[in-house]
């Protein structure tokens, strides 16, 4: 069977394909997700999710295309790095394409790991979106998901990338 576009928006559709019901983007938009550590610490942002109704601790991403339909992922993931975080890297290196949610969305994301990073600016994203940036030592990293998750703030599963090696080690 093929897909039928139930309803479109600007910015993603929901499809049905039999009794498969499941949401993409719209235009071919994509995501890039950034990792950004260095010195031994990483680079996380916090903000308002509306769809889950609280704050999330997030990893910085942004949208690949969404301005600029021309847009490499890696052009995209420095612009979205400054604009939220306020660092700018010396390198975006891709690391590979993934799916968080392959049981409900279709998209997925590019993840690029950027260095060199310089501090530019204040970061905090655009008018609209009021993000917290943290500089976290990796070591702490553990820690700091027990106290967000303590606060009420929900854990994108990006973050488990982050936690991996501590939790296989138990």
């Amino acid at each position: 069977m093929s897909a039928e576009t139930v309803w479109e928006g600007k910015y993603i559709k929901v499809l049905q394909d039999g009794t498969w019901e499941y949401v993409a983007r719209a235009r071919g938009i994509q995501a890039a997700v950034i990792l950004a550590v260095e010195d031994g610490h990483v680079l996380l942002v916090e903000q308002y999710r509306v769809p889950l109704g609280r704050r999330c601790l997030e990893l910085p991403a942004g949208l690949v295309g969404d301005e600029d339909a021309g847009e490499s992922v890696v052009a995209s993931a420095a612009r979205e790095l400054e604009e939220e975080t306020g660092y700018r890297a010396r390198a975006i290196t891709p690391l590979g394409f993934f799916h968080s949610s392959p049981g409900m969305v279709s998209e997925g994301f590019t993840l690029v790991r950027a260095t060199g990073l310089e501090r530019v600016g204040p970061g905090g994203g655009d008018a609209g979106e009021d993000i917290t940036v943290l500089r976290v030592p990796v070591a702490g990293i553990a820690d700091l998901v027990a106290a967000k998750r303590a606060e009420g703030v929900a854990i994108d599963v990006k973050v488990l990338l982050l936690l991996g090696a501590g939790m296989l080690a138990g």
